[in-house]
């Protein structure tokens, strides 16, 4: 009862908090954005570095307009947590006006650490606990210019494509209020979707920075692990895990942004704010004459097949290539669902009992992390039991193999599990190699947004992006085209296992028309600039032809 009291007035603490806080605001960030407002949202970053840096602007101009956007997305949307405006003017009048990121806003998943402001990532025992410092990001960016404003919403455990908990809520799809933004970094993608920010720094272990950039609409490379900034951040939800490794990584409204944002983090050398950044400056690459390129397309990861919206998205990429001279080449890769297996069970070695120790009682779950800990905490024995069922009598070879092996690992059975994944990768390293592939292409997810709640049956069908993380790839979103209520009509479909009849019984073209539809373009190891020629590739074909993807432009913004 106590910690329920406690649970309650926690998040009825914070729910003020944040509305006092933009309900105290100047009558001016409640206003209709202005002329100049608008023209400052449809200016890229590299635009309005170089109008600071000559002069032309003040960065409280960028970020009054950048304000007042994120204000009418969060009422949309209910995207933020910490809103940080009072604080930000200060920033912007005194912030680096000759810095790469000079008076540029930059919004942040809650994770991140801001001095002086919680970052309780939904969870109430966190609330009232603000930092003590700024992470090594935040340091990074306020020394190259950029002005901090607002931290957006997540799901509590961080362990879910969508983005509710009690503390702020539940945010909602820009394109579909009906339907989930993505996650774990959902509030980032609904701000950046709806045009409340122009780049945002997510966080990705399972697909959290490109699912919500597939589910939304936007723009994301998830880097390899050590490449961009993540040491400082005081909380997540699951401490110390280095079975599949972290990374953080911006997410843009443009590709255009998403270039130069990277260019401007790795110009201020981040490994000597980060120690765990390795030393590797951004390397140019030009891909832009190149057709002797070999990409890779993988339909199918062997789990969930790709719905039609996102199976005519990828085939949408390939002919473009192909009718352009490019080299496309179906691949039967080392199996993907082995690589679901091992990363789901390290990912959870400790029985999700991390992730589930800050709640207090009667305190939201997601409903795919209810039911993960309902199979990790059920004895071995019934799982078997259940497997064999699964196996035998339901012929469902592949979630009999999950299902019994989900449970709690002991240290030398974590110890075998990181030695698979050490054997997995150098499958795939060979892979690569003798195929000869660039890239591979696939889709970022068997679905687009899901409706809330839709977790309960999603959250084992994520292998489209747990794969690379596993096998600490460069991956990158772009956004293709939307979803069609006609021409992505399911038809007669019956499903190969219980992952893939779970996931299609949420898939409704005509509920879901005119949600975003995102392809995943992959790279090797430490390939974040060859990722992003191979996207500005795709993205420039599509454009001649005609097929640019077109960003949510809100008529009472």
């Amino acid at each position: 009862m106590f910690s329920y009291i406690a649970h309650r007035r926690a998040c009825n603490t914070k729910q003020k908090e944040r509305r006092e806080r933009i309900q105290m605001l100047p009558a001016f960030y409640h206003a209709s954005l202005s002329a100049s407002d608008k023209t400052i949202i449809a200016t890229s970053i590299s635009q309005i570095v170089s109008s600071v840096q000559g002069g032309a602007l003040k960065p409280i101009e960028i970020l009054t307009a950048y304000s007042k956007a994120a204000l009418k997305a969060h009422a949309a949307t209910n995207c933020l947590t910490e809103v940080m405006l009072p604080e930000a003017e200060e920033w912007a009048r005194n912030c680096n006006t000759k810095g790469p990121l000079a008076g540029l806003p930059v919004s942040l998943k809650d994770e991140h650490s801001v001095k002086g402001f919680d970052a309780c990532i939904g969870y109430s025992a966190w609330v009232g606990k603000p930092m003590e410092k700024d992470s090594a990001l935040v340091r990074l960016l306020r020394d190259a210019g950029a002005v901090p404003y607002v931290k957006t919403n997540v799901p509590v455990t961080m362990l879910s494509f969508e983005a509710a908990n009690d503390v702020f809520g539940t945010t909602t799809n820009p394109h579909n209020k009906n339907f989930a933004p993505g996650g774990s970094s959902g509030g980032e993608a609904a701000l950046l979707a709806f045009g409340g920010s122009r780049v945002g720094i997510g966080s990705d272990v399972a697909g959290s920075v490109r699912v919500p950039s597939h589910y939304s609409g936007v723009y994301t490379i998830k880097a390899s692990s050590y490449r961009f900034l993540k040491t400082g951040n005081a909380h997540t939800s699951i401490p110390g895990e280095e079975g599949v490794p972290v990374s953080f990584s911006p997410m843009t409204r443009t590709l255009e942004d998403l270039e130069t944002f990277w260019r401007a983090v790795m110009s201020m050398s981040p490994w000597e704010y980060d120690h765990a950044v390795l030393p590797i400056p951004w390397r140019d690459v030009d891909l832009s004459t190149d057709k002797g390129l070999r990409w890779g397309v993988m339909w199918d990861d062997g789990v969930v097949r790709p719905s039609p919206a996102c199976k005519r998205a990828l085939a949408t990429v390939v002919s473009t290539l192909e009718a352009n001279g490019h080299k496309v080449v179906q691949i039967d890769p080392p199996s993907p669902y082995e690589g679901l297996k091992i990363a789901s069970l390290l990912l959870m070695a400790d029985g999700t009992k991390c992730c589930i120790e800050p709640l207090q009682f009667g305190e939201f779950n997601d409903p795919g992390v209810v039911q993960a800990l309902a199979m990790f905490r059920t004895p071995r024995i019934i799982k078997k039991l259940y497997a064999w069922y699964l196996r035998h009598i339901r012929g469902d070879e592949l979630y009999a193999g999950l299902v019994e092996a989900w449970s709690e690992k002991t240290v030398p059975e974590y110890l075998a599990l990181v030695a698979q994944r050490e054997a997995y990768r150098e499958r795939w390293f060979d892979f690569m190699r003798e195929q000869q592939l660039d890239f591979i292409l696939t889709v970022p997810n068997s679905l687009p947004a899901v409706p809330h709640g839709g977790m309960l049956e999603g959250w084992k069908a994520c292998g489209y992006t747990f794969l690379w993380n596993l096998l600490d790839y460069t991956a990158g979103i772009l956004p293709i085209t939307h979803v069609d209520q006609n021409r992505d009509a399911l038809g007669a479909f019956k499903a190969k296992n219980a992952i893939e009849g779970g996931a299609y019984r949420m898939y409704d073209a005509k509920k879901m028309h005119g949600l975003p539809v995102g392809v995943q373009i992959v790279g090797k190891r430490l390939q974040e600039e060859k990722v992003l020629e191979g996207m500005k590739i795709i993205d420039r074909l599509l454009k001649q032809e005609g097929k640019a993807y077109t960003l949510l432009e809100p008529s009472d913004m």
